[in-house]
């Protein structure tokens, strides 16, 4: 376990990456999906180098400041709901050794918070644009965007996947040399 000190470090510096996405996120809104991804994958960072426990823990404290102090309400509501505890989640699912069952638990944790998502985009923050850009598709709109959002769902899960084994295997070993 690292000292206190390098924990405190880490844990600021990534927070301070993950809000940068999460502001970038309201300046070019043309990333709005991928820019919480990849806040969300910072967080591996701090559950590999430290522990799950601090990597929590900076999930928080992103997720009360970005609701808090960004422009893009809508982008940080992703990161909260959808892509910034997914990687810490996946990590405690990895260890699951059938796959299709990892899958399924994997997809079914991804639909529920994509559902939930949409609920308190378009009832709690009142967003309802979402409703219209559904009704505009026709009668199984929602169903389109759900089907939509579990192929990116698939395709983030496949790439956290090659970026943890890149971090592992190429960045950790070039960190701890020096």
């Amino acid at each position: 376990m690292k000292n206190i000190s390098y924990r405190v470090a880490l844990g600021g510096i990534v927070s301070a990456l993950c809000l940068l996405c999460m502001f970038l996120a309201g300046i070019m809104p043309i990333f709005y999906l991928i820019l919480p991804m990849a806040a969300g994958v910072l967080l591996m960072i701090i559950a590999e180098e430290v522990s799950m426990g601090w990597a929590w823990l900076t999930y928080t404290a992103v997720c009360l400041l970005s609701m808090l102090i960004t422009a893009d309400k809508e982008s940080a509501l992703v990161f909260v709901m959808l892509f910034g505890h997914y990687p810490m989640v996946r990590m405690y699912l990895q260890k699951m050794k059938f796959r299709l069952l990892r899958f399924i638990i994997k997809a079914a944790v991804f639909n529920i918070c994509a559902i939930a998502f949409f609920y308190v985009t378009v009832f709690i923050f009142g967003i309802d644009q979402m409703l219209t850009d559904m009704n505009d598709i026709g009668r199984y709109g929602g169903f389109l965007f759900l089907a939509l959002a579990n192929v990116i769902f698939v395709l983030y899960d496949f790439n956290l996947g090659a970026l943890y084994v890149l971090y592992i295997k190429q960045l950790l070993p070039k960190f701890h040399a020096k």
